[in-house]
């Protein structure tokens, strides 16, 4: 083949089909007949036959005979990907998804000394006086992300942040008393996520969960942020949008335990 020859020319069929028939499995098809996988795949009985033995025999697909399923070794497919991947780039793809089924703009900030950083960030509409981009640095003590992120440390050293900690009014909501700072940052510990309503900036609203490294180490936050004027108690604010933080949460802490 010449080295101008296009890329259809260079195209293996083969190969496409194979991994035709590995994303044919997924939570609603963990087990699947060889009919099954035929009629998802569109391809015949016979071809989705010599594909899915040749995926036994190379250890990604196992069977009873009857039904087939993969299995744990095609994880070392996106090994490769993972491991050259940072936190903010893994974080990043998932914020864009989280940001479209909220329809809110989303963030991932990690914690600096007394100081949250934003490490990944999708924007839908401004909410505060102050843009915010990837950098931007936020005190700890008045934002969600610093909530839980703080819920993170070590009870030592959450005394250490307490006891050097500025904690100056930005709004006239701004919990700057450390004796209730401490019962929030408790309070996050103990239920996973935070919400913090009007203490960076008024009118502005924000929910946070924990991100999590494969020994169950707080290494990140995800945030999502909304106006205070939605109608919204804050419980119906926490609820309309956890669930989707949660599970992008646990995304991004299944990527980082398959790149470890």
């Amino acid at each position: 083949m010449s080295e101008t020859a296009s890329a259809s020319d260079q195209f293996v069929q083969s190969l496409a089909r194979g991994l035709t028939v590995i994303r044919a499995f997924d939570a609603d098809h963990v087990q699947m007949t060889l009919s099954e996988v035929s009629r998802r795949t569109g391809l015949t009985r016979a071809t989705a036959r010599r594909f899915l033995l040749t995926l036994v025999e190379l250890g990604y697909v196992r069977t009873d005979g009857r039904t087939f399923e993969l299995t744990a070794l095609v994880l070392q497919l996106g090994y490769s990907y993972l491991s050259g991947q940072s936190l903010p780039q893994l974080a990043q793809p998932v914020l864009e998804d989280l940001s479209r089924e909220i329809s809110e703009s989303t963030s991932a900030s990690v914690l600096d000394g007394d100081e949250i950083v934003y490490i990944a960030r999708i924007h839908t509409r401004r909410l505060m006086t102050v843009g915010i981009s990837v950098g931007t640095r936020f005190p700890a003590y008045a934002t969600s992300m610093g909530r839980v992120l703080l819920a993170g440390l070590p009870e030592d050293r959450f005394d250490d942040y307490l006891s050097k900690a500025s904690l100056s009014p930005l709004t006239e909501r701004t919990v700057t008393d450390p004796d209730r700072l401490r019962t929030l940052v408790a309070r996050a510990r103990e239920q996973g996520w935070a919400i913090v309503d009007q203490e960076l900036e008024l009118g502005l609203r924000s929910v946070a969960v924990p991100v999590l490294d494969p020994r169950g180490n707080v290494v990140a936050a995800l945030n999502t942020s909304m106006q205070a004027t939605m109608g919204l108690t804050l419980e119906e604010a926490a609820a309309r949008v956890l669930p989707h933080l949660q599970q992008a949460s646990a995304t991004i802490t299944s990527a980082l335990s398959a790149r470890s």
